[in-house]
């Protein structure tokens, strides 16, 4: 006769503890766009553009993070503003047994990577509405500018260490 309990080799176990950052819903949390003027500007069409990117996290649950990552662009000619446009998209991650540097990672570069081309086609989408040339912003990379951060922060803690210890030389 069969025994009924199922028998594991220990990869549910397994399963249970591994690292885990899935995504499990993207959605537009908020969006504004606003045009002065409207498309009538004066002048050529070459705007100075700006953009800001954050990404912010809050714990939803036990096991799950909303991630929302906000992009804003603006656009200037001269100093006349053309349009300014700020886009909140937002993502339900499931998170599990990740270390602290991991999780941070997750937030600054693995999350911001799925969410950014949400955000680019939604500001593509209100620049053009808004009557303005096609705005489609460049791929941008997140793990590089996660790397750099992390670069900046740690020779600003060796800064300030080395600012904080007591010189030898008398």
């Amino acid at each position: 006769m069969a025994d009924p309990t199922p028998q594991t080799d220990g990869a549910a176990e397994q399963n249970s503890t591994a690292p885990e950052f899935s995504l499990q819903n993207v959605y537009l949390k908020d969006c504004s766009f606003e045009a002065p003027k409207g498309p009538r500007i004066e002048g050529a069409w070459n705007p100075q553009i700006n953009l800001d990117l954050n990404t912010a996290s809050e714990v939803i649950g036990p096991d799950f993070r909303e991630i929302v990552l906000t992009v804003s662009v603006g656009a200037k000619i001269g100093e006349t503003t053309a349009f300014l446009v700020e886009v909140k998209q937002a993502g339900v991650f499931g998170v599990r047994n990740l270390t602290e540097a991991d999780y941070k990672r997750a937030v600054a570069s693995v999350a911001p990577t799925v969410l950014f081309p949400y955000a680019r086609a939604v500001i593509a989408q209100l620049v053009s509405q808004g009557g303005f040339p096609q705005m489609l912003l460049p791929p941008v990379n997140f793990e590089a500018l996660y790397a750099r951060q992390m670069a900046e922060s740690q020779q600003q803690g060796e800064a300030a260490a080395n600012a904080a210890a007591p010189s030898l030389n008398s």
